[in-house]
């Protein structure tokens, strides 16, 4: 719909002009439902790094919607986010340039029949963007890989004598995890090539509540599960249990608490809601109370058995118990802890 209606200067080989992948993205407030949901700068910024050729990093804490950001920008710009990367500590160097049919390498010889292009190489031949999760996971020597992709738009091939050029509209969308800088930190010469936007984590509780409460109902829809109250008490019960551990006070400001290892993102408070409101569906009577989210909150909260224990504990005791409406809630994770 978008595109028909589009006639907006659109850069080579984008399907939609700047403004309307921003409004794909962002909604607008009537027809189109945001895919995401914070500042509209922040996506400006990020589709106006793609729009002048400069590869784009997203970086922020897990759960910032940094994949789901990135899948969504490749969808708009090129038509098809499956171009991906996945960075793992085992990642390869053929990951990022391109490997071989060894059989065919064999009986052949090197030649672009034998040659397996990476979905890095195919978005430089086809105009597209590629997406590359987790940069910093990956060894360092197989980032330094895209240095030139970056750069120059090339990839050599020495064995044939040849060189991949990218096509109009190529480009890298990478993302970062912050809590992952010390595995494998960027090289100066690669963050060069790269602009890159922080996501920030959801700036008040009723924003975070409006995310996790669309999303565990676009999760319900995709999984089929039974018709379940919303139940928004308990989704906002959820966040103000997250955001106060994250930010180690509780929402009134009175009460200091100790934060526990995990990130407690909003990812995993739409983990928890979705997985409570299954719970309530398929063995309670269909509405979802705080029995269904009990284990869920206190199976993320509680990734270290000895010490994110004893800062649970204190927050169930301190904070959770002395408040009149929640007390069914500090009952139910009381047992399930």
């Amino acid at each position: 719909m978008l595109a028909k209606s589009d006639d907006r200067p659109r850069p080579p080989g984008w399907r939609l002009s700047p403004w309307a992948v921003t409004t794909y993205l962002l909604g607008d407030g009537d027809q189109i439902t945001p895919k995401y949901v914070g500042p509209r700068r922040i996506v400006e910024v990020a589709v106006a790094t793609l729009a002048t050729d400069r590869a784009l990093l997203l970086l922020g804490v897990p759960g910032t919607a940094k994949t789901w950001l990135s899948e969504h920008l490749a969808a708009a710009i090129s038509g098809d986010s499956t171009l991906l990367v996945q960075g793992t500590a085992g990642t390869a160097e053929e990951a990022i340039r391109y490997g071989w049919n060894y059989a065919r390498l064999l009986s052949e010889g090197p030649s672009r029949q034998a040659l397996t292009p990476s979905p890095v190489m195919r978005a430089m031949a086809e105009g597209r963007l590629t997406r590359v999760e987790e940069l910093t996971r990956m060894p360092s020597d197989v980032q330094d890989a895209l240095i030139t992709i970056l750069s120059e738009k090339t990839l050599p091939i020495p064995e044939l004598n040849e060189e991949v050029q990218a096509a109009k509209g190529f480009n890298v969308i990478a993302t970062a995890n912050d809590r992952d800088r010390g595995v494998n930190d960027l090289s100066s010469a690669l963050r060069r090539r790269f602009n890159t936007v922080v996501l920030p984590v959801p700036a008040s509780a009723e924003e975070e509540v409006e995310i996790v409460s669309r999303r565990v109902a676009q999760l319900g829809r995709s999984l089929e599960l039974p018709d379940t109250p919303a139940g928004l008490e308990e989704i906002r019960r959820v966040v103000t249990v997250f955001r106060e551990l994250r930010s180690g006070v509780t929402a009134d400001g009175r009460t200091k608490v100790k934060s526990p290892s995990g990130t407690l993102s909003t990812a995993e408070a739409i983990s928890v809601v979705t997985s409570g409101i299954a719970l309530a569906a398929h063995f309670g009577d269909g509405v979802l109370r705080p029995s269904d989210i009990a284990g869920g909150i206190v199976g993320a909260v509680i990734q270290d058995p000895v010490s994110d224990r004893v800062v649970w504990q204190e927050y169930l005791e301190a904070v959770v118990r002395d408040r009149e409406d929640w007390r069914e809630f500090y009952r139910a994770c009381r047992d399930a802890g």
